[in-house]
Parts: C-alpha cells; sequence; structure tokens
C-alpha cells in the first residue's frame, strides 16, 4: 500500500512539474502535428510544429534530455516555431520494446531514463539521418538542418555533428562532446555550447574540448552561464524557476535565435 501511495504521489509531482509547459502548448496558434518516420524495421514519432511564415525556413531537430519526449521539449519546439522555423522533436524512445510505443508508455520520468541509456548509439544516429533526412526534404523547409539538444541530447547533438557531414549546425546545452580525437575530425559543422555555472560534472570537459577542437580545426564556440544549474532552458522557463537559470534561459535563448538567423 505504501509503496502504490508514493508512486500516485511520484506520478503526480511529475505531471505538475510538467504543467507550465502542457499550458503554454494548449495555447498556442501554431500548427502542430505528430509524424512518423520509418528507421530501419522501427517508425520514429517526432512532434513537429511550423512557424506562422511566407517564406521557406530552416529546420531545427530538437533532441530531448534523458527523460525522453516531455511536454517542456515539445514547448520549447513549439516557442522555436514561434521564431519563424520548423521544429522537429523525435522521440527516440519509439518503439522501445512491445509495451513501449513512446516516451509517453513508460510509467515514470525515472523509467523512461533507464531506458534511455539502454539505446544503442548506432541506432540514435541512424534515427537522426533519418529525421535530417525528412526535414530536408520538408516543402516548407529550405533545405537546411541544424539539430539542438539538451543534456543526453546535447551529447547527441554534439555526436550528430560528427556523424553526419549534412548538418549546419550543432547546437549543445549541457551535453559532453565525442571522446575520440577521430570523431572530433569527422566533425564539419560549427557547434555552438550552452553551459550552467554549477555544473562542474560538464565542465570539467570542456577544457579538453576546446583544445581538441581548436588542433583540428573546427569551430566550437561556447558560453558558460554563471548561477545557472544543469538544465537552466528548462528550469528557466519555468515560472517557479530561479532567477538564475531564468536570467540563463533567457541569455541563452537570444544567443540561440541569433545563431539560427545565420540559416534562414
Amino acid at each position: 500500500m505504501k509503496i502504490l501511495v508514493f508512486l500516485m504521489a511520484f506520478m503526480i509531482t511529475e505531471v505538475s512539474a510538467q504543467e507550465f509547459a502542457m499550458k503554454q502548448l494548449e495555447s498556442s496558434p501554431r500548427h502542430h502535428e505528430w509524424v512518423k518516420v520509418p528507421s530501419g524495421q522501427r517508425e520514429v514519432t517526432c512532434f513537429m510544429v511550423y512557424p506562422e511564415v511566407s517564406e521557406k525556413t530552416a529546420v531545427v531537430i530538437v533532441i530531448h534530455e534523458n527523460m525522453g519526449l516531455t511536454p517542456w521539449v515539445r514547448s520549447f519546439t513549439d516557442q522555436l516555431a514561434s521564431k519563424g522555423y520548423i521544429a522537429i522533436a523525435p522521440d527516440l524512445l519509439s518503439d522501445f520494446d512491445e509495451e513501449h510505443e513512446t516516451t509517453a508508455s513508460f510509467s515514470s520520468s525515472d523509467e523512461a531514463r533507464s531506458a534511455i541509456y539502454k539505446l544503442d548509439r548506432a541506432q540514435v544516429m541512424d534515427d537522426l539521418d533519418k529525421i535530417r533526412e525528412y526535414a530536408s526534404n520538408l516543402k516548407a523547409g529550405n533545405g537546411k538542418v541544424i539539430s539542438a539538444g539538451f543534456c543526453w541530447g546535447g551529447m547527441q547533438s554534439f555526436n550528430f555533428a560528427s556523424h553526419n557531414e549534412n548538418i549546419k549546425a550543432s547546437l549543445v546545452f549541457y551535453g559532453s562532446a565525442p571522446d575520440s580525437e577521430d570523431a572530433i575530425r569527422k566533425i564539419a559543422a560549427p557547434v555552438y555550447a550552452f553551459y550552467a555555472g554549477n555544473d562542474e560534472r560538464i565542465n570539467s570537459g570542456i577544457a579538453d574540448t576546446d583544445k581538441k577542437m581548436k588542433a583540428a580545426g573546427k569551430t566550437y564556440e561556447y558560453v558558460i552561464y554563471p548561477g545557472s544549474g544543469h538544465g537552466f532552458m528548462r528550469q528557466g522557463d519555468d515560472p517557479a524557476g530561479s532567477p538564475e537559470n531564468k536570467k540563463a534561459r533567457d541569455e541563452a535563448w537570444d544567443r540561440m535565435l541569433g545563431i539560427l538567423g545565420n540559416y534562414k
């Protein structure tokens, strides 16, 4: 009985933690849709939002955190579209197994997080390849595709820049870099990183990454936002977020839009 009460309380907390994002989505005037993109023997379920614009525009692949495709990730996708970009957020937990078709099939973020770390890296890269190809062929798109990811997704965005030479830019929000110098040498697109001031787990690798990227002649530009914590883009979007995270989120948002403006 105690376990049941704990699980119910946990699930209520999970829902309330994303309530602000659900309200943002429900009030959006933009066109939302779900699409399924074939990837091997699976289909990747993706949340897509189109901007209200009169010209073709770039497409941003939004790669979710280690909790999967949450309401906040969908809200961020919608917010990107509000600035004039087509945004597509793949659910990389799609068809995880017979019991879990999407992130929403998992009973909690902890369960989704455990599943995320069981994903094969090659499968993740292949899924992103298929999403990029799909995005590059959208009639409303201009053919330019950028990846942006958070936490686990930030790491995948960095990895994808090494894996796929057709990506135009990689935006990495508090995600780690590829380990090997060989992977660094394969990066073709500029990498723009956004780091939290209070996140030494990630930040302890910045100097080494910077050294390797410079040695390989790659573009790696990063900003560290003082006082903010890991996940500040989500936490700073929450009306209940700390002043430090809100400030970091707003500054990172402006920087991101400045970068994306080069690809319109």
